[in-house]
């Protein structure tokens, strides 16, 4: 039998290879720079310790439009400090004009379908520019200019991309949350950034309900004292709008005469606001620059995700998630944009594969938690839809275990590329994830994205191979933040936040948060996050091996673990496990469970206790929950753990209450 960490579940051909971006982008460097690479890690070496010569490559290939001439591509203050690293100086660029450089009749901009219109709508690149261009002579109408914020809470359709498109195009800040999240969540989010004025939908459906959000919209705004107007976009056609509501419609007729400008701005210029989860804390609001999401979408779209012009790219996103963000980048090298707003699940847990059979997607994109759930519903698409034009699908959000990665192969499509990507919110893009060169293997990421200079620390900060380590990134990359919101001040507490998040341990050196394996092929695994990884007898688990097997049994719906620390010195590990219906937490079932641990892993995976419950906590992008939980465990109130307007199912969390103590 083949051991499939030695089997390649996907090798490239040599014409994909050959074709694709990344070998393009190779003999473009030796033919224009003399430099010539024997394979991806010469290149990946020299990405990461050529800073300067390696970035100014990515601009010059991408032939990004500066209106200004930029005189240094990067400058560090310190060595030992990479928070204040500024990149081409003196140049002055916007990233919508540059999604309009691909402006063609040929093929539409965008593709959308939603729960109430599930056969897609085409938007031509015209329509696009005619409405963005409408939406920014509104904007400027209200004396929004270079540097103010807008903001949305909409759902994930059109006009959220025209509003993005029309806020970056004059050089305002953009900053939305899903429709699904609570009040306090959004006022906790757009209070910081002080916005002056917010899109907002009039409600949602999903899974076939229809939610109305004009109460809480009006509740929002009035708990947002800069707010200067607000526009209405109908999802739902409700009829409790204010009186005055200024309606999406009317300002699409806002008059452009001189049509569609763009506002060049410096290349450190914050193009949106993302923000933290919030499950630890208030939400920190981080700052992105234009240039550093620029440049370092188009690296990672065209060369790791190879995506050309004409391929339609797909994500199945929300617009609370930087995927949402992300998925517009592909706009930067010419794919057509697909939407899709409502449930994965409804009406059935094959609408999205119907979505990519109808819209011919060429890259799909999902959480994990998508794929897994497929699995479990034991769906096989390869037998109910044709994707001949599928070339890529893409996996985030958290570890995609390698059952995923076999469903995948078993039941989507035999030939296509497993793109398992991670990166974050930090730097609203990946570390790690796809190459179009390499083979594919099961459970794991093929390789560390060009630029980005990752590596695993043992607990004495040594670099370690083949095993467990905390993941670090030893050198800056323009996509991170250039600060969060409110977080500068003159003294020696500026950029403290910042500081905290990331290089408390490691001085000068961002610290991520998960515990990842380089593998001595120098592919990685995720093993989840490393404030919730487990340590048994100074042995360091990650979580995800624990889910892969116990979610392996045909009684397991989903499970969580975690570790806490109990006086003098003990480690209690509980498990819980969310049983599929007509199932119980039999003595038989909880044996098998852990046999099945110990027989896959070691004895330290066995927890020492396990205890059946009816849903594991997830945030609204799909991660579970283990430090809130552990929290709970640990004896703190179910309401303070973490803010229950960041979660999918926040009910979910007042079950663990019952275990604490």
């Amino acid at each position: 039998m083949s051991d499939p960490a030695l089997t390649p579940l996907y090798t490239p051909t040599r014409s994909s290879i050959e074709q694709s971006l990344m070998k393009r982008f190779m003999n473009w460097l030796f033919i224009k720079k003399g430099l010539y690479f024997r394979d991806y890690d010469d290149l990946w070496d020299w990405s990461v310790t050529d800073l300067e010569d390696f970035w100014e490559s990515i601009w010059q290939f991408f032939d990004v439009q500066s209106h200004t001439p930029y005189y240094q591509v990067i400058f560090r203050p310190s060595q030992q400090d990479m928070i204040g690293t500024t990149w081409f100086a003196g140049a002055t660029i916007n990233y919508a004009e540059h999604i309009f450089r691909h402006k063609t009749p040929q093929r539409p901009a965008i593709l959308f379908a939603s729960e109430q219109q599930p056969t897609a709508k085409s938007i031509s690149w015209d329509m696009l520019e005619q409405q963005v261009a409408a939406v920014a002579a509104f904007l400027r109408q209200q004396h929004v200019g270079a540097g103010d914020r807008v903001v949305a809470v909409l759902p994930n359709g059109p006009e959220a991309v025209i509003a993005f498109l029309a806020t970056n195009a004059i050089g305002a800040i953009w900053s939305s949350c899903s429709p699904d999240f609570g009040t306090a969540s959004v006022v906790d989010r757009f209070l910081q950034i002080e916005p002056k004025v917010l899109f907002a939908a009039d409600g949602y459906t999903y899974n076939g309900k229809r939610i109305e959000k004009v109460d809480s919209i009006s509740s929002l705004c009035a708990q947002l004292p800069t707010l200067q107007q607000v526009v209405w976009v109908k999802y739902v056609d409700s009829n409790e709008l204010p009186a005055s509501a200024l309606s999406w419609q009317e300002i699409l007729y806002t008059p452009a005469p001189e049509g569609l400008t763009f506002e060049p701005v410096p290349f450190e210029h914050p193009i949106w606001i993302l923000y933290s989860s919030g499950t630890t804390g208030k939400p920190k609001a981080i700052t992105h620059s234009v240039g550093g999401c620029l440049l370092e979408h188009m690296k990672v779209l065209a060369l790791h995700q190879d995506v050309h012009q004409g391929d339609r790219y797909f994500w199945y996103s929300t617009t609370g998630w930087m995927m949402w963000n992300f998925a517009i980048g592909s706009m930067l090298v010419g794919a057509t944009l697909v939407l899709y707003e409502g449930a994965a699940g409804y009406p059935d847990m094959n609408a999205l594969w119907k979505l990519a059979q109808e819209t011919q997607v060429v890259h799909f994109g999902s959480g994990a938690a998508y794929y897994l759930a497929c699995l479990r519903a034991g769906l096989k698409p390869m037998d109910t839809v044709s994707l001949p034009h599928l070339r890529t699908i893409g996996s985030t959000g958290s570890p995609l275990p390698p059952e995923g990665f076999r469903w995948i192969y078993e039941s989507v499509k035999q030939n296509v590329w497993l793109i398992s990507f991670s990166g974050g919110t930090d730097i609203c893009s990946g570390f790690v994830g796809g190459n179009p060169l390499l083979p594919v293997y099961e459970g794991e990421i093929q390789c560390r994205l060009l630029g980005c200079n990752v590596e695993a620390f043992d607990e004495k900060g040594n670099p370690v191979r083949a095993q467990l380590g905390e993941m670090v990134i030893l050198e800056p990359m323009p996509s991170m933040p250039i600060y969060f919101w409110n977080d500068r001040t003159a003294g020696p507490r500026n950029n403290d936040r910042y500081r905290k998040s990331y290089f408390d341990d490691y001085p000068g050196i961002w610290r991520h948060g998960d515990y990842i394996q380089i593998t001595e092929r120098n592919g990685v695994i995720i093993y989840g996050r490393s404030d919730a990884t487990l340590n048994r007898a100074g042995v360091r688990i990650g979580t995800s091996e624990i889910y892969s097997a116990v979610e392996s049994l045909p009684e397991i719906n989903d499970s969580l673990v975690v570790g806490l620390e109990r006086p003098g010195g003990q480690y209690f590990m509980p498990l819980f496990v969310v049983l599929k219906p007509g199932f119980s937490l039999t003595d038989e079932l909880t044996t098998r469970i852990k046999r099945t641990l110990q027989s896959q892993f070691s004895p330290r995976h066995v927890p020492d206790a396990i205890y059946a419950i009816d849903e594991i906590p997830y945030t609204i992008s799909g991660k579970k929950l283990e430090t809130p939980v552990k929290k709970i465990l640990s004896g703190m109130d179910a309401s303070l753990a973490t803010s229950r307007d960041t979660l999918r199912n926040p009910a979910s969390l007042d079950q663990f209450s019952h275990f604490s103590g």
